[in-house]
C-alpha cells in the first residue's frame, strides 16, 4: 500500500513521461466538483481580481475566512511569491486585508518546495469561510498495485505530510479495499470512521458517506487520485472535507471533457504544452544535454547513461513509433529553445520507427533553425544504412557513433565544453 500511496504523491517526473500525464485542477474547481456530490466542504468561492475577493470576504464575514493562492502545487502555505510576499494561505480578518492579500498574490509567481525556482503564476485565490477543526485526518482513493484495484487510503494523523506519517507508524495508515463495481458500503464506512476514531454517530456517518462519495467521483469522473487532507470534524460535530487535490487519466479525456475543460495550462511548463499539440513524450528537466530518442525505455536508458558519464538530462523526450520529419523539426525546435542545451544527444532504434525518416527530420531542423548546438547521432536498425549516408551528405556537423557509451560520452563532453 504505501509503494503505491508514495507512487501516486511524488512519482518521478521523468519516469511518468513515459505514461499519459494525469490532469490536477484548481483547489476551487476541486470543492466544486466535491459540492455536485454532496459532500461538505467549507463554503468556498473563487475570484480572480482583488475586487471580487474584498465581495467574497465581505460574504463570508460572519465566520471570517482564509485566503489562499490557487496554484497548481503542493506546500503553498510555506511558499513565497516573487514578489516578497510570504505564503499562499492566510487567514483574513476584513474583506479590506482580503482585497491587500489578492492584490499581492494576482499575477505574481508562487515558488513553493515542488514549483522549482522559476514558480507558478498565480491567476486566482479562493477564499474560504474559517472552520475551526476539532481533529484532522487524511483520506485518499486510488488505484492499488497490491489488491489490483482501488482502495481508501485514510490516517487519523491528517494535516501533515502522509508519508511521513507512513514512515514514521505505519500503522497509522488504514487501507480498505473498494470493490471496483459495488463501491463501499455503509457498514464499511463506519467501520473505517469508528477504527479512525470518530466518537458520535453523526460523525461516524458524515464521514462514511463522505468516503461512500469520494469512490463514487474516482469511478464517475476517472480519477487516478483523490486526496483529502485534511478531513476534519469541526467544532459542532460535523465531518468537512478542508483542501482537496485530484488527478486524472488523460486516456479518459473523450469520455470527461467537463472536467478536462478545467485544465490550466498557464500552470503548465509551456515546451510541455507545446510538444503535447504534437503528439510529442516531452518532460523537461535541469540539465544541458537535449534527448531525443524514441521509445519511453530507451529514452530512460539514454539518461541513466548520460548521467553514469557525468551528464544531465536537459528533457525526456519520446518521439514514438510514428514520427515524421516534420514532428522530429518541431522536437528540435522546442529542445534548441532551452538557452541551457549544450548538446544534443539523438539515440535513435528503428524497429517500427525509420532511422532514414529521424535523419532528414535532423537535416531539415539543422538548416532550418541554423542549429550551432552540436549533435550527436546514433542510428540503429531498419533503414540504418540509408540515414547514415543522408547525415554523410549533408556535410553538417553533425557526428556520428555506433555505440551508445561513446556517444554518450561525447554529448557529455561537449556539453561541458
Amino acid at each position: 500500500m504505501l509503494a503505491s500511496l508514495r507512487k501516486a504523491g511524488s512519482v518521478a517526473r521523468a519516469v511518468s513521461a513515459g505514461q499519459k500525464r494525469f490532469l490536477s485542477i484548481h483547489e476551487y474547481q476541486s470543492v466544486e466538483l466535491l459540492n455536485s456530490y454532496g459532500i461538505p466542504t467549507p463554503l468556498s468561492i473563487p475570484a480572480k481580481t482583488p475586487q471580487e475577493a474584498y465581495d467574497a470576504a465581505q460574504k463570508l464575514s460572519s465566520t471570517g475566512s482564509v485566503i489562499k493562492a490557487q496554484v497548481l502545487a503542493g506546500g503553498r502555505g510555506k511558499g513565497k511569491f516573487d514578489n516578497g510576499l510570504q505564503g499562499g494561505v492566510h487567514l483574513v480578518e476584513s474583506p479590506k486585508q482580503a482585497k491587500e492579500y489578492a492584490e499581492k498574490m494576482l499575477g505574481a509567481k508562487l515558488i513553493t518546495k515542488q514549483t522549482g525556482a522559476g514558480g507558478r503564476i498565480c491567476n486566482a485565490v479562493m477564499l474560504a469561510e474559517r472552520r475551526d477543526p476539532t481533529h484532522e485526518y487524511y483520506v485518499a482513493v486510488l488505484n492499488d498495485r497490491g489488491t489490483g484495484g482501488p482502495v481508501l487510503v485514510t490516517s487519523n494523523q491528517g494535516g501533515m505530510n502522509i508519508e511521513e506519517v507512513a514512515a514514521k507508524d505505519p500503522n497509522a495508515i488504514i487501507t480498505t479495499p473498494i470493490d471496483f463495481e459495488k463501491g463501499l458500503s455503509l457498514a464499511q464506512g463506519l467501520e473505517v470512521a469508528k477504527k479512525l476514531g470518530f466518537s458520535s454517530l453523526q460523525a461516524q456517518t458524515e464521514a462514511a458517506n463522505i468516503f461512500i462519495n469520494l469512490y463514487k467521483i474516482f469511478k464517475d469522473k476517472d480519477a487516478t487520485q483523490i486526496e483529502i487532507n485534511p478531513m476534519a470534524e469541526v467544532t459542532g460535530g460535523h465531518v468537512l472535507c478542508m483542501d482537496a487535490k485530484f488527478g486524472f487519466d488523460d486516456n479518459a479525456e473523450f469520455r470527461q471533457q467537463d472536467v478536462f475543460s478545467l485544465r490550466d495550462i498557464t500552470q503548465e511548463e509551456q515546451s510541455e504544452v507545446e510538444a503535447q499539440k504534437a503528439n510529442l513524450n516531452f518532460i523537461k528537466l535541469d540539465g544541458s544535454i537535449g534527448c531525443l530518442v524514441n521509445g519511453a525505455g530507451l529514452a530512460m536508458a539514454t539518461m541513466d547513461v548520460l548521467s553514469l558519464h557525468g551528464g544531465n538530462p536537459a528533457n525526456f523526450l519520446d518521439v514514438g513509433g510514428g514520427a515524421t520529419p516534420e514532428t522530429v523539426k518541431k522536437a528540435f525546435e522546442i529542445i534548441s529553445a532551452d538557452p541551457k542545451v549544450k548538446s544534443i544527444f539523438i539515440n535513435i532504434f528503428g524497429g517500427i520507427m525509420r532511422c532514414d525518416y529521424i535523419a532528414e527530420g535532423v537535416i531539415k531542423a539543422s538548416k532550418e533553425l541554423n542549429l550551432e548546438i552540436p549533435l550527436i547521432v546514433r542510428l540503429k536498425g531498419t533503414k540504418e544504412a540509408e540515414a547514415k549516408q543522408m547525415i554523410k551528405d549533408s556535410g553538417l556537423k553533425i557526428i556520428p557513433f555506433d555505440g551508445l557509451d561513446e556517444a554518450a560520452e561525447r554529448a557529455v563532453e561537449l556539453a561541458n565544453a
